[in-house]
């Protein structure tokens, strides 16, 4: 097949196998002629069979009640469908194979989980469940991260969700499967590593090409060479930019035993990331907020069973996770380390912030150590300048956990190649069976209520023109009236600029934390903002539940509420400024109000007009190729 479309049906059938036709052939025979109706003789040829198997197999179905007929005097006997809604409700699915695109409407359960695992989603369209057409895309990185043994599994999968098979496309989905195992890293006898080509071209040809002279301490043989221990990083990042993927088969240590077992039980889902992992010894679970990807970390360090090191990027997720290990497992609070600007403990389990992990005076500590075990949370955070020194860590099992580890950089694959290939579930196939509530998101533009502001905003031009728009003070009127509309609602109001958020803080009577708010004062007001509704921890609450006097309902936030703080009861989501983030940054937000139960709102205020208007449509673009329902609305001058 040359074209990205074509005319017929599907694969020719047999006398045999038409006289077994299915409703689903006989609609795709429909499309295919472009009519509501059609003829056993258009049937037949769209189908690749004979006129007189093809009326026998519509009398069938008309005998079966799924297929009306009419006998139209000037014409042949014309066939339709009996139940027109079923023709319009049905799974539709068009490929584009120069692309590698496929589009499929409404598409079944199956279909999405068949094609999540060889197809990366790119957008969504539509409003409700069960009515959205999906755009998927596959990539190299797709095919090289699918979960099958062979090429011909994995062209079979793609068989079963497509119409028609196509040779162009399964030869380049094949071809990339060959690259992915080509070469490979292991661990030799006497202890080093080695890196394997699948042939003396490769070696010769690609790896002398692509590795530096410091990568390899010597060849072994015509397809194998010593590598050097601190390069094993830098070999996979640059045969993975050329295109070849390296299976990573070393010896890895466990580190000392750790006691610890899981006291929570895992949704399935939960469950399989667990054991992918554990057959790949690397990978991120990708998830949504309130998916559950914490637990499954505790899972997957109670399976490995050796010593972890847990990184993450700020002080108040290295207490939350303390926490989470002490409620989800049984491990002693005494085996519990916490090293960062604080305190610098080294137990059985450590959570070490990123920065400090990075820094060489202590990264030498940590390098030192046998860990069984290192999970990156927030794992985008591992290409940033400092923290991606902790990335070189590959001589451990290497867990990553984020719920978009999107980078405006293009160093998804960079995340990928060094920590591990994703393992996740599809965002809205968890909406669907209710384990995490999908948030409303409402992009509502501001109008201009201050002439001065106005008149500022047209002289101003670059920077100072967006931050202008972003503190348009109509805002703070329209914020007023959102909590005022949701005042049984607990909320969160995310800023951009630290002026701005002061100032709304003051307008609502609310207290702001930003990153200049000193630890202690900004972990008791987020234990304020939890007790707000009786949901607080061991000794905030009397005895009968009751609500904390001094508890609060709203809090104003800056960028140090984008990730990882675990506010579970936030039901709304204000984002008054900050709209020139990164898609990740616009889904994290959203993200704020993701709970298994309960309603989750989110509105993001631009002003209108201003190039606030692209930067939402972006940020909310991105949550909408994950499934999540976006409307858009003007508000009233």
């Amino acid at each position: 097949m040359t074209d990205d479309t074509g005319d017929d049906a599907g694969d020719d059938l047999s006398e045999d196998d038409a006289n077994n036709l299915s409703l689903d052939r006989f609609h795709e025979a429909l499309e295919a002629e472009e009519r509501p109706v059609a003829t056993a003789s258009e049937v037949a040829r769209r189908l690749g069979t004979t006129q007189a198997a093809a009326r026998d197999a519509l009398a069938a179905l008309v005998d079966r009640g799924d297929v009306d007929r009419l006998d139209v005097e000037a014409d042949p006997v014309v066939f339709y469908p009996r139940d027109w809604g079923a023709l319009a409700s049905r799974e539709r699915v068009v490929v584009f194979p120069k692309r590698r695109e496929i589009v499929v409407d409404r598409p079944t359960q199956y279909t999405r989980a068949r094609l999540s695992q060889f197809a990366n989603l790119v957008d969504t369209t539509g409003t409700e469940p069960g009515t959205r057409g999906y755009l998927y895309r596959i990539r190299q990185e797709d095919v090289w991260a699918a979960p099958f043994d062979d090429a011909d599994a994995l062209v079979g999968a793609l068989r079963s969700v497509i119409p028609r098979r196509d040779d162009h496309l399964e030869d380049w989905v094949r071809d990339q499967w060959r690259r992915a195992h080509r070469f490979r890293l292991y661990t030799h006898a006497d202890g080093y590593v080695v890196l394997e080509a699948a042939s003396e071209s490769l070696m010769g040809n690609v790896a002398d090409q692509h590795l530096d002279d410091d990568h390899l301490r010597a060849p072994i043989s015509d397809t194998e060479a010593w590598v050097n221990d601190d390069a094993v990083a830098a070999v996979k990042r640059a045969l993975y930019d050329a295109g070849y993927p390296v299976e990573d088969d070393r010896d890895l240590e466990t580190g000392d035993p750790v006691e610890i077992e899981l006291t929570t039980d895992l949704r399935d889902y939960q469950a399989t990331w667990v054991e992918t992992f554990l057959d790949r010894k690397s990978g991120v679970y990708v998830g949504p907020p309130g998916s559950g990807k914490t637990v499954a970390g505790i899972a997957t360090i109670a399976a490995v069973g050796g010593e972890t090191l847990i990184l993450v990027p700020s002080r108040e997720l290295a207490d939350q996770w303390r926490e989470e290990l002490l409620e989800h497992s049984t491990v002693d609070r005494a085996d519990i380390g916490l090293y960062h600007g604080g305190t610098k403990e080294i137990r059985p389990v450590t959570i070490a912030t990123y920065q400090i992990a990075g820094m060489d005076r202590h990264r030498s500590l940590f390098d030192s150590r046998e860990w069984g075990l290192i999970c990156f949370d927030e794992v985008h955070h591992v290409t940033g300048p400092v923290y991606s020194r902790t990335a070189e860590f590959q001589s451990r099992h290497r867990l990553g956990l984020s719920a978009t580890p999107v980078s405006e950089t293009g160093s998804e694959e960079e995340i990928y190649t060094l920590i591990g290939q994703p393992i996740g579930a599809d965002w809205d196939s968890l909406f669907e069976a209710g384990f995490v509530q999908e948030p409303e998101v409402e992009i509502r533009y501001v109008p201009w209520r201050d002439e001065t502001a106005r008149n500022e905003y047209a002289a101003a031009d670059g920077r100072e023109r967006r931050r202008l728009a972003a503190e348009n003070p109509a805002k703070v009127e329209e914020i007023r009236y959102l909590l005022a509309a949701h005042r049984d609602k607990k909320a969160l109001v995310f800023v951009e600029y630290l002026d701005h958020g002061r100032a709304i803080a003051d307008a609502l009577d609310a207290p702001f934390i930003s990153g200049e708010t000193p630890h202690h004062e900004r972990a008791e007001l987020f234990r304020r903002f939890r007790a707000a509704d009786g949901d607080a921890t061991e000794g905030e609450e009397d005895s009968a539940g009751a609500r904390d006097d001094d508890a609060l309902d709203v809090l104003v936030v800056s960028r140090v509420g984008d990730e990882g703080i675990d506010l579970p009861n936030a039901e709304l989501a204000v984002v008054a400024s900050g709209l020139g983030g990164s898609r990740r940054q616009g889904s994290q937000r959203a993200g704020r109000t993701m709970r298994p139960t309960g309603s989750a709102l989110v509105y993001v205020l631009a002003t209108r007009g201003s190039s606030g208007e692209e930067f939402a449509q972006r940020q909310m673009r991105h949550l909408g190729r994950k499934g999540v329902r976006v409307r858009e609305t003007n508000v009233a001058e």
